[in-house]
This record gives structure tokens, C-alpha cells and sequence, in this order.
């Protein structure tokens, strides 16, 4: 049994030097790779002829007077640690509280070494379930997408991509997620442009479905990333026509599920007064433009053929009869935010509008 014993602790002995000496072959970043699950901020180590010894430290933070630390040492051979050892400090991710007590991770200040962002990742999220927070939200931009699949597999899960980054949440408390869910809609503008011949602005699209081959259609587009409903109308209109308008009011909006990736779409028809008469066509999506009298566009079979296109040309034709009116918009400020906002509804004073429908 001794004889065993002994053979037991020679064989670690020898495996344990040959480990120590594998370690000290290696360059600083490869020993990096060998600790704290395979990422350290900074690792040293010291060996005489007899012994060899790894100290490893790691230090969390989700605030600066907050310190969570995990010490890690390996003694080869059992001897005694190096004289002065350099410590590996793991702090948690630069993250800031938002006002639902949850944490959003600063993507400016990730770490840029895959394992040491898993290392920081799996100790941040020890620290913010001790602390109680709730939801972590983790944006990381396209430069460093293989941090995606190490946050995936520590629970996050997808909320939404742009072009430059992918955004992924987590929540730390038990039952349903109560984050925000991704924008469930995208919007759409169509510009309804009449001069004083009584013809309207119309094009035909290069690129449109069989079933609109052929139709004369008022310019439409989506509209961008913080731009105002009746701004995005008048830059579609000059974008495809070259025509400058001047916003007047939402005549109507449809309101869709189910059209791209399963999103729901809001479509806005505003009435736009035309500031210049000379068409420039885009040739880049636009096969045509041109002012069409309104009565033969509104007689198109595909626009009598539509129950929904035929209802908006009807509204259209209403409010240039000042049958109907539409809705203006209006410069608010609330407390509630402290943003502007565009409201928009009917004038209740006459004197306010253009539209004299009773």
C-alpha cells in the first residue's frame, strides 16, 4: 500500500513539473488562456529549480465603491508561493443602472479578448443577481459578433439587430420576461399632391408586384429612423419626383399585420401642397412620374377594383372639396418627458385651418 502511495504522489509529482514546465513555455498571452476560465487581466508566475506557483485574483464591480473578488492559486509541488505575485483582476462589465433597476452594459468599454469577456460576463451576472437587479440589456456591435454566441450561452437571448450591432437581454428574476419587445411595426407614407390644374402627382414604380403592373400610384416610402411622419411624405414625394411640397395634414392611415417578418405596418396618405412644378424622376426605383388629371386617375380599374385604394382616393377627393378634414400637426411639449412632440388632430378653431367642413 505504501509502495502504491508513493508511486501515486511520484506520478503527480512528475505530471505537476511537467505541467509547470508546459506553463512556462508558453508566451504571456497563451498563459492568459490557461487561468480564470481562460481569460485573465494579468497573470504571472515565479519558479526556482524546485518549485512553481500560479496566483490568479479577480475582482468584480458593477459601482466603484463595490468590490466582489475571486482568488485563484495553484501551488505545483506543493511549495511555496513566488515573492511577489501579480494578481489577474476580473472586474465586472462597465454597466450603468437604467430606471427599472436593470443594467445596460457599455458597449464602448467591452473587453476585446473573447475568453476574458466570458470570464467578465459570467461574473457579472453572479454580481447583478446579488445585487437584485432585473434586466440586462447587451449590445454588441458587428466588429465583435463571436462575443454572440458565449452571451447566448449564458442565457441572453435575441431582442433586435441594426446594421452595426445585435442587441441581446437577459432577466434575472424568476417568471415572465417583463423587458420591452422589439418594434412591432414599420411605417409607411404616401403623398397625395394636387396643383391648380386639378391634376394630381402620381408614378409607377420599377419594381412592383404583377398585380400593380401598370398603375399610376401616389408617391410612397417608408419613413426613417427619427424623422417626423409629415417630413418623411414631403422627402419621398421630392426623392421620386423632384417636386417640393409643403405638408398639410394626414388625410387617413391603414393599419396592417402580417406584412414583412411577420411586423404589423402603419400607412400614412397626408395631403402635401406643391411648391414647384418641374418633375425630375428617380431613376433608380421610379419608372415614371407625371401630373395626371384627377378624374382619369381616379378612374384606373385597379383603383376601382380596390376597395381600400378607392376609399382613400374618395377621402383625398373629399377634403379638396373641404368635405372632410384631415389632420394637422401641432408642436407639444410634455412634462411627462420633457421631449417635443408632433400631435395631431383637428383644429377646433376655424381660424386655425384651411378646412372649412362643417
Amino acid at each position: 500500500m505504501e509502495l502504491k502511495l508513493l508511486e501515486a504522489k511520484s506520478l503527480f509529482a512528475s505530471e505537476a513539473n511537467h505541467m509547470g514546465k508546459r506553463l512556462l513555455s508558453r508566451s504571456f498571452s497563451n498563459l492568459q488562456a490557461s487561468c480564470c476560465g481562460g481569460a485573465l487581466a494579468m497573470a504571472s508566475y515565479s519558479r526556482t529549480s524546485r518549485d512553481m506557483h500560479l496566483s490568479v485574483r479577480a475582482v468584480g464591480s458593477i459601482a466603484q465603491d463595490k468590490l466582489s473578488t475571486e482568488t485563484y492559486s495553484i501551488h505545483i509541488n506543493g511549495l511555496k508561493p513566488a515573492s511577489s505575485p501579480h494578481s489577474c483582476e476580473l472586474r465586472v462589465l462597465d454597466a450603468y443602472g437604467d430606471e427599472y433597476d436593470g443594467v445596460v452594459v457599455d458597449p464602448d468599454k467591452l473587453p476585446a479578448e473573447v475568453n476574458l469577456f466570458a470570464s467578465m460576463l459570467r461574473l457579472s451576472l453572479r454580481q447583478w443577481k446579488i445585487e437584485g437587479k432585473k434586466g440586462i440589456w447587451l449590445k454588441l456591435p458587428s466588429e465583435l459578433s463571436e462575443f454572440v454566441p458565449i452571451a447566448v450561452k449564458e442565457g441572453f437571448q435575441y431582442h433586435h439587430a441594426e446594421r452595426g450591432y445585435v442587441m441581446l437581454t437577459y432577466w434575472i428574476p424568476d417568471g415572465p420576461c417583463m423587458l420591452p419587445a422589439n418594434a412591432s411595426h414599420q411605417v409607411g407614407v404616401g403623398g397625395f399632391v394636387v396643383n391648380d390644374k386639378n391634376e394630381v402627382l402620381v408614378v409607377q414604380e420599377k419594381y412592383c408586384p404583377p398585380t400593380c403592373h401598370g398603375l399610376w400610384k401616389l408617391p410612397t416610402g417608408f419613413i426613417l429612423e427619427s424623422e417626423e411622419i409629415f417630413a418623411g411624405a414631403v422627402r419621398e414625394v421630392k426623392e421620386e419626383t423632384g417636386i417640393d411640397t409643403e405638408f398639410m395634414e394626414v388625410i387617413a392611415f391603414r393599419h396592417v399585420h402580417n406584412v414583412a417578418f411577420q411586423k404589423s405596418d402603419l400607412f400614412f396618405i397626408c395631403m402635401l401642397k406643391p411648391l414647384s412644378t418641374r418633375i425630375v424622376v428617380d431613376d433608380f426605383e421610379i419608372e415614371a412620374a407625371k401630373w395626371m388629371p384627377l378624374e382619369e386617375f381616379v378612374e384606373q380599374p385597379l383603383i376601382q377594383g380596390d376597395s381600400m385604394f378607392k376609399k382613400i382616393i374618395d377621402i383625398c377627393v373629399a377634403r379638396l372639396g373641404q368635405r372632410y378634414c384631415g389632420l394637422s400637426t401641432h408642436q407639444v411639449i410634455s412634462k411627462f418627458d420633457g421631449k417635443q412632440s408632433s400631435l395631431y388632430y383637428n383644429v377646433v378653431d376655424p381660424r386655425d385651418s384651411n378646412c372649412q367642413a362643417s
